[in-house]
């Protein structure tokens, strides 16, 4: 089951989707920092420390979940000096793929340029996708220009293979798709959450207290199916399929659309050992 996804090799198709797996609490908890990845997906880092969105941040879904989490963490460096390389001494041999996102081009250069010299960083993932900050990211994502400016701009300062971490929350994610491209992305991620919120009917204001959301869970899969389609048709990139992965079928209709990876997110929250039960039954 090894693949190559943008130059990285794996033992086999399944990751995790950013923000959904802590090595160093599932280490904790389970006794093994990634039960089942072929490679792990790091929480979005920022240049500059994040409290995050204001509480309330989640909201259930009959076929989902609803966050708002707003990139809460501790900014780059302490990220690179003292997270990054506590949890390379737990996941031993297993692949790190840093998450990384901004609010503008020199926030994303600087954070990769800061990874691009630290060997424990094995490839780097542009978020240009997250529905719940009020800038960068999903603005920068959303648009063609900004997207190929930005991938050009971090591909100067790094050597890693480079992902692109896509919205289908976009009028043509082909398009954004073919930006990252030609600006030198050796991936593509598809896709983050969906834009979506909750009402508190009691008042009828948004649920949310950072406002935006983004759904997530089985709901989505149909939508990351059609966006890997749609990004297939457009590049030659490779693609890490993600959205609403719950079975081993879900995994191979998102590689029967043109997936060479899939990511598995909310449904780890309820069963933190689904990967290696899912690429047991893909054997």
């Amino acid at each position: 089951m090894s693949i190559t996804v943008g130059r990285l090799s794996l033992a086999h198709p399944l990751l995790n989707a950013s923000g959904t797996w802590d090595a160093i609490e599932a280490h904790r908890l389970f006794g093994e920092a990634t039960p089942g990845f072929a490679a792990l997906v790091t929480k979005t880092v920022t240049p500059e420390p994040r409290p995050g969105n204001v509480p309330p941040r989640l909201a259930s879904s009959r076929q989902g979940l609803l966050n708002s989490i707003g990139l809460p963490g501790p900014g780059c460096d302490v990220f690179v000096e003292s997270l990054l390389p506590r949890v390379a001494r737990l996941l031993e041999n297993t692949p790190i793929i840093c998450s990384v996102g901004g609010f503008s081009v020199d926030d994303f250069v600087r954070t990769v340029a800061l990874l691009d010299g630290h060997s424990d960083c094995d490839a780097i993932e542009l978020n240009v996708s997250c529905p719940n900050v009020e800038s960068g990211c999903a603005s920068i994502g959303g648009d063609a220009g900004e997207t190929e400016r930005l991938t050009r701009a971090v591909r100067a300062v790094t050597a890693k293979p480079l992902f692109v971490k896509l919205s289908a929350s976009v009028v043509d994610i082909a398009a954004i798709a073919a930006a990252a491209e030609a600006g030198g992305a050796d991936a593509l991620v598809c896709i983050n959450t969906v834009k979506a919120t909750a009402i508190d009917r009691r008042t009828g204001k948004n649920w949310f207290g950072g406002g935006g959301g983004g759904l997530s869970g089985a709901a989505i899969k149909p939508v990351a199916v059609h966006a890997v389609l749609a990004c297939r048709e457009a590049t030659g990139l490779d693609i890490v399929g993600v959205g609403g992965v719950e079975s081993a079928d879900d995994v191979r209709d998102l590689l029967a659309a043109g997936a060479q990876a899939v990511a598995l997110g909310t449904a780890l929250f309820r069963d933190p050992s689904l990967a290696r039960k899912i690429a047991a039954a893909l054997v």
